[in-house]
């Protein structure tokens, strides 16, 4: 983690996309260590969620590839079990990759949704509107909070 604080805005970005991927992390760590450190903000919320963005987009691809044969041979996952995923994937469909952010199950939810061809333009950009939500959210509670925070010695 330290490495990608070394990098900066490129740190940031780098962070941003593996902690989309399944690469066991938060990026909220980084954005908000990034605006401890000085960042501009604009340039940190662009960063990180182009990063987190693109990284969302690999995930989708990596399911985009992936075939049903293979998650029943190598998972032991049942087609009536696949089918009954599909269903709820395609009751709500590319909405659903607004909450592709959300820790642990956002990454999984990428790769479903490339998985059960979800349309890929509307499934990017709600993706983007989500991350893009998640970092700003971020960016707005640093700057209520943390100079206070900051004032009060804690960090």
């Amino acid at each position: 983690m330290e490495f990608l604080g070394d990098l900066g805005y490129l740190g940031l970005f780098l962070g941003s996309f593996l902690a989309a991927t399944i690469v066991p992390f938060s990026s909220d760590f980084l954005i908000v260590g990034s605006l401890v450190a000085g960042a501009d903000h604009l340039t940190a919320l662009l960063s990180a969620t182009s990063g987190n963005w693109l990284g969302g987009l690999t995930s989708y691809y990596i399911g985009r590839v992936g075939k049903w044969e293979w998650i029943e041979k190598w998972f032991r996952v049942k087609e009536e079990t696949l089918l009954k995923q599909k269903s709820r994937i395609d009751k709500y469909g590319s909405v659903l990759a607004l909450f592709t952010w959300v820790p642990f199950v956002g990454d999984v939810m990428a790769v479903a949704l490339g998985f059960y061809r979800v349309n890929f333009y509307k499934s990017a950009v709600y993706m983007l509107i989500g991350k893009t939500l998640r970092y700003i959210f971020w960016i707005v509670l640093y700057r209520s909070l943390g100079q206070a925070v900051l004032d009060l010695g804690f960090l």
